[in-house]
């Protein structure tokens, strides 16, 4: 279980405080931003009407993602779709990072889960006032009836802790298993089996999970 218990940080002094990063967290997630920049210039290098198997599946997680926003939005233009869809190839490349040996999915560590979770509260809030106005996104919070306002709060804040524990719990729980499957059998054929099921079966599902919640919110808050 070491590999869960030992934590490699990097620690400064700022105005008098001390500032701990965790270095495999972000190096992970600057590895994998890096992953999506270059599959992106590659894939929109040379578009062609014959595309490139690059081009091909760029296309697809667009067109897929595209309807999804559309039909949950009910917009005329695409302002949400970058976020959508870009919050879904991050997570899925987050996700499934971990198959690849020495490296650390970013999902594990509770900061990266928590800090999406808190961005995608941030948007759709600022959104529900954006497009409700002020009066008419406060309103909301006394629905059905007045004294409902403390619920109505909680369940918001609730949204936040559900969304986040729940990635952080299923990646941190496909890792645990697969490290104490690992000392169980010294590493033969079930560790790989099992890192390839919960990286790529379980990844994309919490991925795709964690997108589409986050769609939902942002929709809840504008209509």
């Amino acid at each position: 279980m070491e590999e869960l218990t030992t934590i490699s940080q990097w620690t400064f002094m700022f105005g008098g405080y001390q500032v701990v990063f965790n270095s495999a967290t972000l190096i992970n997630t600057w590895m994998i931003m890096a992953v999506l920049i270059i599959f992106g210039l590659l894939a929109t290098r040379q578009t062609k009407l014959v595309p490139n198997p690059l081009q091909s599946m760029a296309e697809i997680i667009i067109t897929v993602f595209d309807d999804l926003v559309r039909d949950a939005l009910e917009l005329d233009d695409r302002r949400y779709f970058p976020l959508i869809c870009g919050l879904f190839m991050f997570l899925l490349l987050s996700n499934i990072w971990g198959i690849i040996p020495t490296f650390q999915e970013p999902t594990r560590d509770l900061n990266t889960p928590l800090g999406l979770g808190i961005l995608g509260f941030v948007i759709a809030h600022y959104s529900g006032i954006k497009f409700k106005g002020f009066k008419g996104y406060l309103n909301e919070y006394f629905q059905p009836i007045f004294f409902m306002l403390p619920l109505n709060i909680i369940s918001e804040l609730a949204k936040v802790v559900s969304i986040s524990f729940r990635l952080f719990g299923n990646i941190m729980g496909g890792s645990i298993i697969i490290i104490v499957v690992s000392h169980l059998v010294y590493s033969l054929v079930l560790p790989p089996f099992l890192s390839v099921f919960f990286g790529l079966f379980v990844g994309t599902i919490q991925a795709f999970v964690f997108t589409m919640l986050t769609l939902v919110y942002i929709s809840v808050q504008i209509r």
